[in-house]
């Protein structure tokens, strides 16, 4: 085999999964990155413990995609949660199972992967340049590039764009390359935010008093949809776990209309009788506060929640328990994208080969956040981005073996 040069835009860990691949199979691997180091949103991600992937049945795994699922089913089934463990344990970071199912590096950061992952590309003769910003493509097909030295163009034999989505551009994922794939006939999906805040119009005194505060155990519904989990107070609404994970149906409830109805259950592992049953006990001369306290397990947040969501709390217990199962809050918008965790939108699929190679542009590959799908934060993103870089790279390296030995003038 003839050693061949390829392109990899971007050093975010799709770009960077997609180099060692390729690397490995013999060609020779040049990354360009616009920031000063790689990675960075990788380590952002990691400082409060880097979720790597899911423990739970593929199965199981694969609904967490929504509508996506279908989509990303063999991307995912090609490269599993079991093979990004095995992987990260080969970088020495010794995974472990956490105890809500998630996965994560016995380091709890992303730090020390990173740097024994870059001294393996280094080893793997893999180049990294940053400081290199892409700016298009060229008219010989190749792609420019913005650098303190100037502009510059390369012609690869093959490359492969992992440049993110639109969510912390100080990081690096600036979405600028979405107006030139559109002007160049390559379809993208309109990016917009996923696994964010939600913004809800809080009274002076819950916001200055709770702002911060965590509501824990809960259970969100909204159209229709349920999520388990731990939420946080926010100066502008609610965000956690089990808000991002809602996040698709609320933005096309959004799209529909100003504002949609979140609803809250306080105690979900309280069965509504059993909750109207305690409610139903004499007060005597206690404190509504001190009663709710004691006979339905609400702490304070909780309790300025459930005051929040209407002027005054039902007397009778049967309503006042549907109203702690229930705590209707108004939502009018979520946070700004790039405040969101990821992206939603992206390279439409129909641009794509099976192999993730852009139709319009043959022998150019995507994989990433860059493509039009997304997932909850607990594992999700990461598995699903490192599964469509080893898809991509296949694909680029099966191209390259059906295109003969020749070799592009320069890289």
């Amino acid at each position: 085999m003839t050693p061949r040069n390829v392109a990899i835009v971007g050093a975010g860990p799709a770009g960077l999964f997609a180099a060692e691949i390729i690397a490995a199979a013999g060609h020779r691997v040049t990354i360009y990155e616009r920031m000063p180091s790689p990675a960075r949103k990788f380590l952002l991600a990691g400082r409060g413990g880097l979720n790597l992937t899911h423990s739970e049945p593929i199965e199981n795994f694969l609904t967490r995609y929504g509508p996506d699922a279908e989509k990303v089913r063999a991307i995912v089934e090609g490269f599993p949660p079991s093979a990004l463990i095995d992987w990260a344990n080969g970088l020495g970071a010794e995974t472990f199972i956490g105890s809500s199912g998630r996965v994560f590096p016995r380091a709890m950061k992303a730090s020390p992967l990173l740097r024994a992952w870059l001294r393996r590309l280094n080893e793997m003769g893999v180049i990294i340049k940053t400081r290199h910003r892409w700016s298009g493509f060229t008219p010989e097909g190749g792609h420019s590039f913005e650098t303190p030295e100037g502009a510059i163009a390369i012609s690869p034999d093959a490359s492969l764009f992992a440049l993110g989505g639109a969510s912390w551009p100080k990081l690096g994922s600036d979405a600028l390359w979405v107006e030139t794939f559109k002007n160049a006939g390559i379809p993208v999906t309109p990016l917009e935010p996923a696994n964010c805040g939600v913004l809800i119009s809080w009274s002076e005194i819950f916001r200055s008093r709770f702002e911060g505060a965590a509501l824990k155990r809960i259970a969100v519904n909204c159209a229709g949809a349920t999520t388990r989990g731990e939420v946080i107070v926010t100066k502008t609404g609610l965000e956690g776990g089990a808000i991002y994970a809602l996040i698709p149906q609320l933005r096309s409830a959004l799209r529909a209309q100003q504002s949609v109805t979140l609803s809250i259950d306080l105690k979900p592992d309280v069965e509504h009788s059993v909750l109207a049953e305690r409610l139903a006990k004499p007060r005597g001369k206690e404190t509504l506060t001190n009663f709710l306290r004691k006979a339905a397990h609400l702490d304070p947040p909780a309790l300025a929640l459930l005051r929040e969501a209407g002027t005054s709390l039902p007397a009778e217990a049967d309503t006042l328990a549907t109203r702690i199962k229930s705590v209707p809050l108004n939502v009018n918008g979520l946070s700004r994208i790039d405040r969101a965790i990821s992206t939603a939108g992206g390279i439409d699929w129909a641009a794509l080969s099976g192999d993730l190679m852009i139709r319009e542009r043959p022998g150019m590959f995507a994989a990433g956040e860059m493509l039009d799908w997304e997932g909850p934060t607990g594992g999700y993103l990461l598995q699903a981005t490192f599964a469509t870089a080893t898809h991509a790279a296949t694909g680029l390296l099966t191209w390259l073996a059906s295109t003969g030995s020749e070799t592009s003038p320069h890289h």
